[in-house]
């Protein structure tokens, strides 16, 4: 397990050097987050003006749920897409650009589609059993959840970088699991617990300024919150920057087996040898 951890945080750091390299790649998270809130505004805003839940969610309730589903994952993995295409280029030994990973991205459109609609439908069922009385079936669905998240890691590579479709890109994905599993969990797991530790102390350190603040000024207050909530958002960028990068050299080292530009001197050489 230790050696596990060790060839894992070797291809973070390594993700973080490419991205320190290719600041540009911060743009896709901020377009998708943008995006995002457009999405939001365009859901939220007729709901509550036309009162479409008054009398309970219903048919229309489970339509519009899953409209919401389809397009925010169809964001997400959009620009995701062209996120780990850029990565992939510079993994390559390239010099992408934001018009590379956008194009990588649209020339895979109806796959980025079709994976949506099915990513959307899982969603959907697995929060219902999350959202049940009974504790036994929402861990299931809990666990079923993370069972998914784990299989479908490498998803967004596959289709980015091979012509097939989104059944096919889930499969092999899976299959890639087999000979990632242990880089594929400890790397999610570790950036999502760096990531988590750091938005705490952001927040914790953020409220103890903003309070610190109040006692000289309420406009001081403000702009300290505001500068606060900027850096928890840049945290989030971040984490999904170099959570796609992780993504795409942990393919492109599951796939082609050995180490590309920027990568070389890691243990991570190694670490899809036979189990």
């Amino acid at each position: 397990m230790f050696d596990k951890f060790s060839r894992s945080w070797d291809l973070a750091k390594a993700s973080a050097a490419v991205l320190r390299s290719d600041k540009e790649l911060l743009l896709f998270p901020v377009l998708s987050g943008l995006a995002a809130m457009v999405l939001m505004a365009t859901f939220v805003l007729p709901i509550f003006a036309l009162r479409l839940f008054e009398s309970g969610n219903g048919v229309i309730g489970g339509i519009l749920g899953f409209a919401f589903y389809f397009c925010s994952y169809t964001i997400a993995f959009f620009f995701n897409s062209a996120l780990v295409g850029a990565a992939l280029i510079r993994l390559e030994g390239g010099d992408p650009t934001v018009a590379d990973g956008l194009a990588a991205a649209r020339s895979r459109l109806g796959t980025i589609l079709g994976y949506a609609a099915i990513a959307a439908t899982v969603g959907m069922l697995l929060q219902m059993l999350k959202q049940k009385d009974n504790l036994a079936v929402r861990l299931i669905g809990s666990g079923l959840g993370v069972a998914w998240t784990l299989s479908t890691f490498l998803v967004v590579p596959v289709l980015v970088a091979e012509n097939v479709g989104p059944i096919d890109s889930i499969k092999q994905s899976a299959a890639l699991l087999k000979r990632t599993w242990g880089e594929n969990a400890i790397g999610q797991v570790g950036l999502g617990a760096v990531f988590g530790l750091l938005m705490i102390a952001t927040i914790v350190v953020g409220v103890a300024l903003v309070i610190a603040a109040a006692t000289l000024s309420p406009e001081l207050a403000i702009a300290v919150a505001v500068l606060a909530v900027l850096a928890a958002v840049l945290l989030g960028i971040v984490q999904s920057a170099l959570s796609a990068i992780y993504s795409a050299a942990l393919y492109r080292y599951a796939t082609v087996g050995e180490a590309p530009a920027g990568f070389e001197g890691t243990a991570i050489a190694t670490a899809f040898a036979p189990r």
